[in-house]
């Protein structure tokens, strides 16, 4: 299992604990039935992530998160997930929550598009908040605890 965070011309926030993260985000897969194989965060600016969106997708608009599956074998995952810190820290103040619990959430939401959650429709959008609720309490719980 490998997990890697890169910062990409952005500051790495304070809070950030590496250690921490990875093993929630390897709980995550394995609650949701994953074998975690290969994973990129790759942590970027505006400008970067509109380019991606772009040349990749075709969409000419900001985003905070895209997410790339790379698994090649159902029940492995492998992927990039590139997150805009510009579009977490203004969705942070939007929504009224702290920098790392929006960047948390993203970080979640991405792993649980590889996990098969999609968020284009009210219904999926709804499971989709629900598993990162549930997700973003089993990070604070285990944190509190210093089990992450």
């Amino acid at each position: 299992m490998a997990i890697s965070f890169n910062f990409q011309d952005v500051q790495k926030p304070v809070f950030f604990k590496a250690g921490k993260i990875k093993s929630w985000l390897k709980n995550i897969a394995e609650k949701e039935n994953f074998v975690l194989k290969e994973l990129h965060y790759i942590f970027l600016d505006d400008i970067a992530i509109l380019k991606i969106n772009v040349d990749y997708l075709g969409h000419d608009t900001y985003t905070d998160i895209i997410t790339f599956d790379n698994s090649e074998k159902q029940g492995n995952m492998e992927g990039d997930i590139f997150i805009s810190l510009e579009r977490v820290e203004a969705n942070a103040k939007k929504y009224k929550v702290s920098l790392e619990h929006e960047l948390h959430r993203v970080m979640a939401h991405g792993l649980l598009h590889l996990c098969g959650y999609k968020d284009k429709k009210k219904k999926d959008i709804e499971v989709m908040r629900k598993k990162e609720e549930e997700y973003l309490q089993l990070y604070y719980r285990h944190r509190e605890r210093n089990e992450v």
